[in-house]
């Protein structure tokens, strides 16, 4: 019988430990996730490929980069939701990003600006079926104070809340020069010419 307690004992701080290590393993894991989530959203790495030059040197000329109360919106403000799951999703479809710096889709201004309406249409949509959450982490109908707001401001900013529009619906372009919208013809059109 003193075998079996004794047996027990050990098996017991066996147990102790291996909670311990996992419990530390967790804690050291978590951290690590987090430190590198928090690098993955800091403006240098996002502006590090060589495609995303040309939305620096266009975002450096706007008012969320340079403004008189010194407050910046960086890239993980306005594309990187702050909710977990959200966040995550959009961690993941990044990996877009990465395969078309690697393929040098977008190598050159040339090929940048050929699929410029392509990628703005598809932020634009998403900032639409999230109701423009990023933004409105910043800018919410609710803490603006209209009264401050210039005339015509002040009542368009009424009316898109009356009309439940979002940011994104007048405020295309605001951080990125906006694409103008391609030609519609197709080959059938260019051959016939």
């Amino acid at each position: 019988m003193f075998r079996n307690s004794a047996s027990g004992n050990a098996a017991g701080k066996v147990s102790i430990v291996f909670v311990g290590i996992i419990f530390l393993a967790g804690v050291v894991f978590t951290g690590l996730f987090n430190v590198g989530l928090g690098f993955t959203n800091e403006m240098g790495f996002c502006t590090s490929c060589h495609s995303m030059k040309v939305n620096l040197e266009e975002y450096k000329e706007t008012t969320h980069y340079k403004n008189a109360s010194g407050v910046r919106a960086t890239c993980a403000d306005c594309h990187v939701p702050k909710p977990f799951v959200p966040k995550m999703v959009a961690k993941v479809m990044a990996y877009k990003d990465v395969l078309h710096e690697i393929l040098g889709t977008l190598d050159t201004k040339e090929k940048y600006e050929s699929h410029r309406w392509e990628m703005a249409n598809r932020v634009w949509d998403k900032m639409r079926s999230t109701n423009s959450r990023e933004c409105r982490s910043c800018h919410d109908f609710s803490q603006m104070d209209l009264s401050e707001q210039d005339r015509s401001a002040r009542k368009r900013h009424a009316r898109a809340e009356d009309e439940g529009k979002t940011c994104i619906d007048c405020h295309k372009g605001i951080a990125h020069e906006e694409p103008d919208e391609p030609d519609e013809t197709t080959e059938e059109d260019n051959d016939k010419a």
